[in-house]
């Protein structure tokens, strides 16, 4: 079950950006570590994150969050499975998620994740 699908901004400069989202469009800071993650007060699924820059080589272009750290896993097997690339390993983050990147057949980087249990 995919959960939301997260965009991703240029963090060039995070603090400009923050009072941009902030203070401009009434986004709520819901993370600042690792990354800048601001979402609607409305619509807590409607979400922005922005990584500092250079934070992930190469940077995906959006995530999506399937929900479980199994569905992940079945998602990075299916891909392994069609011979995809993928451009970043399934790895446990110490900041809670179990997450890949992998290249659509059109070149876009897609962060695959889910939050960790407990985490």
């Amino acid at each position: 079950m995919i959960k939301r699908i997260i965009p991703y901004a240029n963090g060039d400069d995070i603090a400009a950006s923050r009072d941009f989202y902030v203070d401009v469009l009434g986004l709520e800071v819901g993370m600042e570590d690792p990354v800048l993650g601001l979402s609607s007060p409305d619509v807590p699924t409607a979400q922005i994150i922005i990584p500092p820059s250079g934070m992930e080589v190469p940077r995906p272009h959006f995530g999506i969050d399937v929900g479980e750290p199994a569905a992940v896993d079945a998602a990075y097997d299916e891909v392994v499975r069609r011979g995809m690339r993928v451009v970043y390993p399934l790895t446990d983050e110490p900041w809670g998620v179990r997450r890949f990147f992998v290249e659509d057949p059109s070149g876009t980087v897609v962060n695959v994740l889910a939050h960790q249990i407990g985490a």
